[in-house]
């Protein structure tokens, strides 16, 4: 993987690390009720789902390109189209209710706290989605595929441990900012996936 190419997936990493979803509402939910460093249980569950997820899709990607090798411009596209989509949805959004999911929560010891971030990442079925979207735009087909997989896995879930710890560790403080500015963060957010969906599969 070229440097330049490297340094681009990093920053749109910590980009996607840092949009709602519903392992950052548990992270922030476990943060406030439980602390940083049990809800380090929970990090490390997310962490754990995410890798399955990427490895699942990477596999799809690796025999989409072994089969033929003209595959890859078209799934560009198409994974583009798709992050257009989740922008436009991520766009409309409401802002994420922190205190609702924290009045629902109920004390867990470590181990159920990891169960719950791995569940939450396993069970949604739209991230298998996203990283076969999101992954062929950084993939150059002149290269071995799997150390470029290798270390766009290892980059983004790194990225994600990092942000979600980040996010528990100031949960307290979030929490007010988010109830005010919920939507615009949504709304910055969306765009962001908008702007990769039309730019990234024009990349070279």
């Amino acid at each position: 993987m070229a440097l330049h190419t490297w340094l681009l997936y990093f920053v749109a990493a910590i980009g996607l690390s840092l949009t709602p979803g519903p392992n950052s509402l548990l992270v922030l939910t476990h943060g406030a009720l439980h602390g940083r460093r049990r809800t380090l249980w929970t990090v490390a569950g997310g962490a754990l789902g995410f890798l399955a997820l990427i490895a699942l899709s990477m596999l799809g990607i690796g025999a989409l390109l072994a089969a033929s090798s003209q595959a890859l411009f078209a799934l560009k596209l198409l994974g583009g189209a798709y992050l257009v989509w989740l922008g436009w949805q991520v766009w409309r959004a409401p802002p994420i209710d922190v205190d609702a999911a924290a009045a629902a929560a109920a004390p867990a010891a470590g181990p159920a706290l990891l169960r719950q971030g791995l569940l939450t990442a396993l069970s949604n079925p739209k991230a298998l989605l996203f990283y076969g979207a999101f992954l062929p735009q950084f993939i150059d087909p002149q290269r071995d595929l799997w150390p470029q997989f290798l270390a766009m896995a290892v980059t983004f879930v790194a990225v994600e441990v990092l942000v979600e710890w980040a996010l528990a560790a100031l949960a307290g403080r979030i929490r007010p900012w988010l109830r005010r500015a919920g939507r615009r963060f949504n709304r910055a957010c969306g765009g962001l996936f908008v702007a990769m969906g039309l730019a990234l599969p024009m990349t070279r």
